[in-house]
């Protein structure tokens, strides 16, 4: 199948970028002191998040954590 060649390269690689990192919107969160976060890991749907957070609390049992929709990320602000 041919490819769609009516835009510019540039312009649909920045496009087809942005598509790909707002699909990883549920993220998991550890809770630092100071109501500081760190996302740990990122997810397309809460399921799998919720099942990477259960691993995390049986790994690491003294550390919070916490799922989170992550829809406005700092990497795509502009």
């Amino acid at each position: 199948m041919p490819e769609n060649t009516e835009y510019k390269a540039d312009k649909s690689g920045n496009q087809a970028v942005a598509y790909k990192e707002r699909l990883n919107s549920w993220a998991i969160a550890r809770l630092l002191p100071d109501t500081q976060r760190e996302i740990v890991a990122r997810f397309r749907n809460r399921s799998d998040a919720d099942g990477y957070i259960q691993h995390l609390r049986q790994e690491i049992p003294n550390a919070s954590f916490m799922v989170v929709f992550d829809c406005q990320r700092e990497e795509a602000v502009i």
